[in-house]
């Protein structure tokens, strides 16, 4: 064959890929860009797997191990699909079946069930496949409610589906009769790898209470288009596909994925994920979704797609509030886009680019951080009177300032006076705010006296330069993450960036990770979302266990959707199970550390490297303390600080709590979870105005609650002496 084929990956390549040793992964490598240049040449061993599917071949990689891909019956697109030793290749290949739904168009991967195999009649079943869709219902017909009363209650049945609707999610023929047999949710567990991964993903979201409408939107078939189940190359072009299947068009693009199989979620995507980055809307779009559902992701990948649409004078900016994540986003964006379209995309915390903007803008004022301005309000404190009738702690002016006068940039008495403070919950008089002014007036002038602004008020600045010069800085669309952390002044600021048109920005967030605070209603910032509001539901990171302890922290709390209105967690699910959290109480704190390092001397036995492993804590001194002392038991370690994490340098990462979101490690360890630390007694400022204790009390259950969802297998939860009332 002089032309060179198409190589399609399937995701569970990748499993098998990185277990193989090293030098049996170079081999591989080699191989797979051999085949693509021509699959008959010699050497490649080319060869038909007998007693099995037709379709099966394998290729040699060396003398114990070989390739299984699957040969087109038409066109030139080759599945590769696995890669072991030479029995457990072909033994992997006898149990698995692989075929185009004649109802849904997706190819699907599935095992094989006891007595079953995979090679027997498949023409007869591509024929009944076929009958059966065809004599199926319309898909008005299909969405209908399904969920009705069984008469005969001895008989009661996971699902009351009909084929029909069952065919339409996906659920092959020679399987509906077993799903229609299920009576427990374990039972569907324990048939998981007997189904397409969307089927039993639809099943087990139905089976999770949500609703079916829902479902069959997300599942159910895009058309009412005829099938051809010979056609691979059709199939490989639907998105339910794509989430598995990822065509190579060249050999960079292979060495590149090759180069780092571990990151998959480079190159393959969920459908209601591809749903939300593969088009065109027509204005604002926002977001949210639980921890692990992909929202960085998708962002990410809509940053590329919006940059392959763009000409060289034209960019897309990438903003998030944190330092941190902003700088793993420009690192992981090295794979996932080309040099061209990286070019095309700046990645910046909103802080920064702040400062740069208007330093460009010969921007005299000095910035600052509410942090910074304690000594000030101390110093402007001692000078003001109370006002008549009310005795205010100190914090209720520093708080008021921080959500009242800066965010309406009110410069004088007589704003104030008519400003909205709902939301607050002290009630002030007229004649109370006019006295309370004098402490703002006295504030604005001391700044400006010294030439310091803080950040909220060098937003609306930066905004206002901008509406002057709308068209310097080069930005078409703008993408925004950790949107729940930014607040009113910065949504202001990000809607000025651009003009309003097809998409110009594109947000991501979730009110549950809420860490520092800030509140804002899009909607009240000039963001329009009305009709492109768009949820993730399904937790791909964290097991049922795992994100039911991370969820707990929130119960019974109130979260909002960044747009005024709430955002339950109901239909936020994870569809893994794993094992339940480990919960080590201890009486000394030394007792806590050499129970962390013998932990940590099991993973690494275990899995030979500490690299997915990550020890949490609260503050910065015992991330230090921590650290110190893994580090003198011998273990390799790598403390987390304010740069992107290079995952080639081994060893735990050690991290304060802060430091860790966005992130995701195989292994947590959330260690010092000791009463006084977790809630830190310092976060919790004394304040008259419950919604602010609300706010504090949410902002450090959310911290626990992101550090708890980076885990995907394990979870560990240990404290010295008394422990925090979260835990208990």
């Amino acid at each position: 064959m002089s032309n060179q084929i198409k190589v399609s990956i399937h995701d569970g390549f990748w499993d098998a890929f990185i277990a193989l040793p090293k030098q049996q992964q170079k081999k591989t490598q080699q191989l797979i860009t051999k085949f693509r240049q021509s699959p008959t040449s010699s050497g490649l061993n080319y060869e038909r797997i007998n007693g099995m599917l037709d379709s099966y071949r394998s290729l040699r990689v060396d003398q114990n191990y070989r390739c299984i891909v699957m040969a087109p019956s038409s066109g030139d697109v080759y599945l590769l699909l696995w890669v072991d030793k030479h029995d457990d290749a072909y033994t992997w290949a006898s149990r698995k079946r692989i075929e185009v739904n004649a109802t849904t168009g997706t190819l699907q991967i599935y095992s094989t069930l006891q007595g079953e195999v995979a090679n027997d009649s498949s023409n007869n079943l591509t024929e009944q496949n076929n009958r059966r869709a065809s004599d199926s219902s319309t898909p008005e017909h299909l969405t209908k409610t399904t969920r009705e009363a069984q008469p005969d209650t001895s008989d009661v049945r996971l699902f009351n589906l009909d084929e029909s609707r069952l065919l339409g999610i996906g659920v092959p023929v020679s399987r509906v009769e077993l799903v229609v047999g299920l009576k427990t949710y374990p039972d569907l567990e324990a048939i998981k790898s007997s189904l397409p991964d969307e089927a039993w993903e639809a099943l087990a979201l139905f089976a999770e209470g949500l609703e079916w409408k829902d479902i069959w939107s997300d599942y159910g078939p895009n058309d009412d288009k005829p099938v051809d189940t010979n056609d691979v190359s059709a199939a490989l072009e639907r998105d339910s596909t794509k989430r598995r299947f990822h065509v190579v068009d060249s050999d960079a693009e292979l060495q590149s994925i090759l180069a780092a199989p571990l990151e998959k979620w480079r190159v393959y995507l969920h459908p209601s994920q591809r749903k939300l980055v593969d088009r065109d809307w027509n204005g604002p779009v926002r977001v949210i979704g639980g921890a692990g559902t992909g929202k960085t992701v998708v962002a990410m990948h809509r940053a590329v797609w919006l940059a392959k649409q763009l000409s060289d004078k034209e960019s897309v900016l990438f903003l998030t509030y944190n330092t941190n994540l902003a700088a793993d986003i420009a690192n992981n964006l090295k794979g996932l886009a080309t040099s061209d379209e990286l070019n095309r995309i700046e990645v910046i915390n909103i802080d920064a680019w702040v400062t740069r903007y208007l330093k460009a803008r010969k921007y005299s004022a000095t910035l600052k951080f509410e942090s910074q301005l304690e000594d000030l309000w101390r110093d402007v404190l001692s000078r003001s009177e109370a006002p008549p009738g009310k005795v205010l702690p100190d914090s209720f002016y520093s708080e008021e300032w921080e959500r009242i006068v800066l965010p309406n940039r009110i410069d004088r008495r007589d704003e104030y006076l008519t400003v909205s403070r709902a939301g607050r919950g002290v009630a002030l008089n007229r004649r109370q705010r006019a006295a309370i002014w004098n402490v703002f007036d006295d504030m604005r002038a001391e700044m400006s006296h010294r030439g310091w602004k803080t950040y909220q008020d060098a937003m609306l600045d930066a905004r206002d330069l901008i509406q002057e010069e709308p068209d310097k800085h080069g930005y078409r669309h703008v993408v925004v993450d950790e949107t729940q952390d930014m607040g009113p002044e910065a949504l202001q600021l990000i809607r000025g960036l651009v003009p309003e048109s097809k998409n110009d920005l594109f947000f991501v967030g979730d009110g549950h990770q809420r860490i520092y605070r800030r509140r804002a209603v899009m909607g009240k910032c000039g963001i329009k979302i009305v009709g492109r509001a768009r949820k993730l539901k399904i937790n791909y990171r964290t097991t049922e266990q795992i994100k039911r302890f991370a969820s707990a922290m929130l119960d019974g709390l109130t979260i909002d959707d960044l747009d005024g209105g709430e955002d339950g967690s109901k239909d936020y699910i994870s569809l893994t199970r794993g094992l339940e959290p480990d919960f080590q109480p201890f009486d000394r704190e030394s007792d806590e550390i050499d129970w962390v390092i013998q932990r940590l001397k099991l993973l690494e036995s275990d899995e030979a490297t500490l690299a997915s492993s990550c020890v949490m804590l609260r503050t910065l001194g015992l991330r230090d303390k921590y650290y110190k002392a893994i580090r003198e038991a011998g273990i390799d370690a790598v403390l987390l600080e304010n740069r992107a994490d290079n995952q080639k340098v081994p060893g735990v990462r050690v991290a304060n709590m802060h430091r860790v979101k966005g992130l995701e490690f195989r292994h947590v360890i959330l260690a010092a979870m000791c009463d006084g630390v977790v809630p830190n007694r310092y976060a919790l400022r004394d304040s008259e105005d419950q919604t602010e204790l609300r706010e504090m009390e949410l902002s450090e259950r959310a911290l626990v609650h992101v550090c708890a969802s980076r885990a995907i297998e394990t979870l560990a939860v240990t404290w010295h002496g008394k422990v925090s009332e979260y835990v208990g």
